[in-house]
């Protein structure tokens, strides 16, 4: 299997190379491996949807009765 760096990946897929570094460390790119302070990522990976929340609306968990 081929690896990429961070900074390739984020050339590929047209993003920050921090963005990318965000991504690895919660897990959300499967198969990438981390060798000390290096992060190889699978070259056959797809890019993630983007799952920040962009409406600018956030729901606070855990108290939906309304209560403060």
């Amino acid at each position: 299997m081929e690896y990429l760096t961070i900074q390739e990946v984020a050339e590929k897929w047209g993003i920050t190379s921090r963005r990318i570094q965000v991504l690895c460390s919660e897990g959300r790119l499967p198969g990438a491996k981390k060798f000390g302070r290096q992060w190889a990522i699978p070259a056959d990976l797809e890019k993630p949807e983007d799952a920040r929340i962009k409406s600018g609306k956030y729901v606070k968990a855990g108290n939906q009765d309304g209560e403060q």
